[in-house]
């Protein structure tokens, strides 16, 4: 092996080493080779362009739901996203669709209210969605990217080493799926279980019950059914018996932590 290959190796695997971060809740080790600022700045004013493109819903109630889950489940995540600056918004669009982007930005289309009929069946979509945002599965897979654009390349590599992440709006807009219509995050089956574990910890530390994360998951199968055609939710978080699966595998812990929370929805009062 000549000394330009060693060298280039040597820097790449410097470079990763040093990209690398630790998942919450699951511990996993991933890489990330973009800058988190640069990833929050360009989510906000993306998310800022979405809330001009598409109408909002004017339904307070829905809105209020919104705020009140998003919010208690803010208050469990605070220490994997410390800095969000948390916004909920319902999109008046009849897709089964919801979002979180990084810097605490957070939508629901009023579609999804078709089959999250509850507080708690709210929570379980916010928590997958904010799962995706402390994962930092957009970074790893824009970092996935440009691990494959640069290895070898050992002026990127110098480049990105220090600090440069070449990110662009457009890469940005690619990994989030929104290029040409707002359709979801098109994540892998596994980022989309790992969403699902994480998602079910954090709905159950907020004292939500975490057995209605798997109606959800039914009810968007009976609802592709039936439909034409599976929505952007459908398409790009696919429901199979897998995942349903291991949300039950987790069941337990998901309810001990639950437990241990000590928080309860407030009684309803009946007049």
């Amino acid at each position: 092996m000549n000394v330009p290959i060693r060298f280039s190796l040597a820097a790449c695997t410097a470079l990763l080493l040093a990209g690398c971060y630790a998942v919450p809740v699951t511990g996993r080790h991933a890489i990330n080779l973009v800058d988190d600022k640069d990833v929050t700045k360009m989510s906000i004013a993306m998310f800022d362009d979405m809330k001009r493109q598409y109408k909002l819903s004017r339904d307070r109630a829905l809105n209020d739901q919104l705020r009140r889950v998003g919010e208690r489940i803010s208050k469990v995540v605070f220490w994997d996203m410390p800095d969000a600056e948390w916004e909920f918004v319902v999109f008046d669009v009849p897709q089964i669709n919801a979002f979180a982007m990084a810097g605490g930005k957070v939508g629901v289309f009023t579609g999804l209210f078709k089959i999250a009929k509850n507080d708690d069946q709210l929570a379980s979509v916010i928590a997958h969605e904010i799962a995706h945002v402390t994962a930092k599965h957009v970074h790893e897979k824009l970092s996935q990217e440009l691990a494959v654009g640069t290895i070898g390349t050992v002026g990127m590599i110098g480049g990105l080493a220090g600090g440069a992440s070449g990110l662009t709006v457009n890469a940005l807009s690619q990994a989030y799926g929104i290029t040409t219509t707002v359709g979801g995050l098109a994540f892998d089956r596994k980022k989309e279980k790992e969403a699902d574990y994480i998602g079910l910890m954090y709905m159950a530390r907020a004292g939500y019950d975490p057995e209605e994360a798997v109606k959800v998951l039914e009810a968007l199968d009976a609802e592709s059914a039936s439909g034409p055609g599976p929505g952007a939710f459908l398409s790009t978080h696919p429901t199979n018996p897998e995942r349903i699966i291991q949300l039950m595998d987790a069941m337990p812990k998901a309810k001990a932590e639950r437990a241990q929370s000590g928080i309860r929805a407030a009684p309803v009062l009946v007049k």
